[in-house]
C-alpha cells in the first residue's frame, strides 16, 4: 500500500481484536455475519442473573491471573469487563506484531457504559467491600487497567457516550495521534450484562423486546434484545503503518463527534 495525499490524518487500522456472542475472534464474528446466524439465545445456566434472553459472551469467568501478573483475589474482586478489555488488549497487540511493553507510547481509548458488576458488589453491601474493590470496579479503571498492566504510558481513559462510546472512543483516539500524543493507540470498548438492575431499568423504560427478538428494520419491531462483547482496534498514523510493513486492515479517513437537535430526542445524540 502507497501512501497517498494527506496522508497525515489518516490513521491506520493494524490490529484486531473482538469477543462477540458466539464469536471469539473477529474471523469467527465474519462467519456469522456471512451465515447470516442469529446469536440470540436464553441466558446460560452458569449466568445467575442477567436478562433472560440475549447475546451472551461465553467464559467471562475465566481469566488468565498468572498470566496477567494479577493475585486471584484481585482477580475476583475486578469488573469481568476489565478483564475483558486487558485479554482482548493483548491479543490486539498480538495481531498487530507489536509486543506488549515495548511500544509504551501507546493511547488507551476504551467506551464503557455500564458498571454491572459494581451492582452486584453493592447489593452485598459492606460485606462485598474489600481492598481491590476501589480499583477493580470503577469503570474510569477499565482503561487504566490495560494501560498499567501492559505498561502503556500513552493517554489512557474510559469514555461514556452511550451507545455510541465505542465510535467515540475511535474518534478521539485518532485525535491523540494526529496531535502527537500517542504513537500507537488502542481503542474500542467492553460490555457485559450481568445484573439482573440493569435490564430492569431498560424494560421499565419499554426499550426491551417481549419476545426476546430483534426485527431489525421491520414492522414487527417492537423493542431490542440485550447484547455484550468486546472489541478492540490497534490505530497507527497511516504513514507510520506503511513505513513499519504493518498489514493494514483499514483505513480511517474521518471522524466527527456532536449532538442531536430538539428533535432527536434524549436519547439520540
Amino acid at each position: 500500500m502507497r501512501p497517498e495525499r494527506h496522508d497525515a490524518r489518516r490513521i491506520a487500522v493494524v490490529g484486531i481484536a473482538a469477543r462477540l456472542p458466539g464469536a471469539a475472534g473477529p474471523e469467527e464474528a465474519w462467519q456469522l455475519l456471512r451465515g447470516g446466524v442469529d446469536a440470540v439465545r436464553d441466558r446460560p445456566v452458569e449466568r445467575l442473573t442477567g436478562p433472560e434472553r440475549g447475546g451472551f459472551v461465553d467464559g467471562i469467568d475465566r481469566f488468565d491471573a498468572d498470566f496477567f501478573r494479577v493475585s486471584p483475589r484481585e482477580a475476583a474482586d475486578t469488573d469481568p469487563q476489565q478483564r475483558l478489555a486487558l485479554e482482548l488488549a493483548w491479543q490486539g497487540l498480538e495481531d498487530a506484531g507489536i509486543a506488549a511493553g515495548a511500544a509504551t507510547r501507546v493511547g488507551v481509548f476504551l467506551g464503557v457504559m455500564a458498571a454491572d458488576y459494581a451492582d452486584l458488589v453493592a447489593m452485598a453491601g459492606a460485606r462485598g467491600v474489600s481492598r481491590h474493590t476501589l480499583t477493580g470496579l470503577g469503570r474510569s479503571m477499565v482503561a487504566n487497567r490495560v494501560s498499567h498492566t501492559l505498561r502503556l504510558t500513552g493517554p489512557s481513559f474510559t469514555v461514556d457516550a452511550g451507545q455510541s462510546s465505542s465510535l467515540v472512543a475511535v474518534h478521539l483516539a485518532c485525535e491523540s495521534l494526529r496531535a502527537g500524543e500517542a504513537e500507537i493507540a488502542l481503542a474500542g470498548g467492553v460490555h457485559l450484562n450481568v445484573s439482573p438492575l440493569s435490564s430492569a431499568v431498560v424494560e421499565a423504560a419499554g426499550a426491551l423486546s417481549p419476545d426476546g427478538r430483534c426485527h431489525v428494520f421491520d414492522e414487527r419491531a417492537n423493542g431490542y434484545v440485550r447484547g455484550e462483547g468486546g472489541g478492540i482496534v490497534v490505530l497507527k498514523p497511516l504513514q507510520q503503518a506503511v513505513a513499519d510493513g504493518d498489514h493494514v486492515y483499514a483505513v480511517i479517513e474521518g471522524s466527527a463527534v456532536g449532538t442531536g437537535n430538539d428533535e432527536s430526542g434524549l436519547t439520540v445524540p
